[in-house]
């Protein structure tokens, strides 16, 4: 898979962007602020319906514009797709493939896939445990687009149930309603539903992501103990043994369901208290262990970078082991990392089907990526 042009209208920064692009290194060179990672975010976009820097699209739309325009023709074996996003804040965004509208944005999803590496994703380690559910949601998303209406179907339930837990709670504290309370059941039957479906499917996800992920932070800190991943859930020694585990059992969604269900009734009285809900995927982590400590509060800063950078790697090795290689995006990145951890990362990049690199000077760039390159300043992107 490899993108073959893209073009970016009214994006960030971007009036206008025509950038012409071949399998292989392509690098986007350029001083800090003249709109490098905009392009790159542009493509991830089309690739996840999200942004790696922002949580709404308002950002996204350049100063004084109403909607911003992205395009991509996109190969995949021998088959090309233009892909079209069409972003408007405040309003429902709208996709087209080969120029024919669609139902949805997210029917789009698939098309492209990308695994983006970043300064950001410093967060994955030093951040809250939202920040690894939103990378795993990400990863299963790209992984099987179909999870995409699975997540946005349990937000939903969980925003309702919410919404219910406080206000049963208000009037159970005056006086108990049993309209509010039966209803409240029938919400606990959706959000053990939704909720199964997209745990099982996150513990699946973990199981097969863990050993690229230990692998690879392995080769890029071998010095350093041995990191590993796992899943805690909320439901604590209820979920069965194995489930998350790598060889272990596979996830049964009915199953989940059954213990999510007894969880929420369990949990029924606390949540009607503290007015939201307590159990689900939700209240989950995704733990980074270093030897047998928590990598955040414990890893230095090289390896919070390794562990971040092993978390992409692991990823892209995920999705090329699934279904062949998608896009890989490197952000800024080169410049953060020393020469053993430059070297591993320059060592997968060179041989990706397709790599898309940002810098700030050539120095910063591997020769390994001395691959196609663009000039970036003062609003214009051209081949250097």
């Amino acid at each position: 898979m490899y993108l073959r042009h893209l073009q970016v209208t009214d994006f960030r920064s971007w009036e206008q962007a025509d950038l012409p692009l071949s399998p292989g290194a392509t690098v986007l060179v350029g001083p800090n602020g003249q709109g490098k990672t905009n392009l790159l975010e542009a493509i991830g976009y089309l690739a996840t319906l999200g942004s790696h820097r922002v949580a709404t699209d308002a950002p996204l739309v350049r100063h004084g514009c109403e909607r911003a325009l992205v395009r991509a023709a996109v190969v995949n074996a021998d088959r090309e797709l233009t892909v079209e996003l069409e972003i408007t804040p405040g309003k429902a965004n709208r996709a087209r493939v080969n120029r024919g509208a669609i139902g949805r944005p997210r029917d789009i999803l698939g098309i492209l896939r990308t695994v983006l590496f970043s300064p950001e994703d410093l967060a994955l380690v030093r951040g809250d445990p939202g920040e690894r559910r939103g990378f795993l949601d990400e990863l299963l998303v790209l992984r099987a687009p179909r999870y995409a209406a699975v997540r946005s179907d349990y937000e939903r339930v969980l925003r309702q149930r919410n919404a219910l837990l406080k206000t049963a709670g208000k009037r159970k504290g005056q006086r108990e309603d049993p309209y509010a309370l039966s209803t409240l059941e029938v919400w606990d039957n959706h959000l053990a539903t939704a909720g199964a479906e997209l745990l099982a499917a996150r513990l699946d996800l973990v199981a097969d992501l863990a050993p690229f992920t230990s692998t690879a932070y392995a080769e890029l800190a071998p010095d350093s103990r041995p990191a590993r991943i796992s899943y805690r859930s909320s439901l604590g020694e209820a979920l069965p043994a194995g489930y998350g585990t790598p060889g272990g059992e596979r996830a049964e969604k009915d199953k989940l369901t059954v213990i999510l269900t007894e969880a929420l009734a369990a949990a029924r009285q606390a949540e009607l208290e503290r007015g939201v809900s307590l159990v689900g995927p939700h209240r989950d982590e995704l733990e980074l262990i270093l030897g047998e400590a928590p990598a955040k509060g414990y890893a230095s800063h090289g390896e919070s970078w390794s562990f971040a950078l092993a978390l992409r790697l692991g990823s892209y090795e995920l999705l090329r082991d699934d279904a062949g290689e998608p896009v890989l995006l490197l952000d800024d990145v080169f410049a953060e990392l020393d020469k053993r951890r430059r070297s591993r990362l320059a060592d997968v990049a060179s041989a990706a089907e397709q790599v898309l690199v940002t810098a700030a000077v050539d120095e910063d760039v591997p020769e390994e990526l001395s691959g196609v390159r663009f000039a970036v300043s003062n609003g214009e992107v051209k081949l250097a």
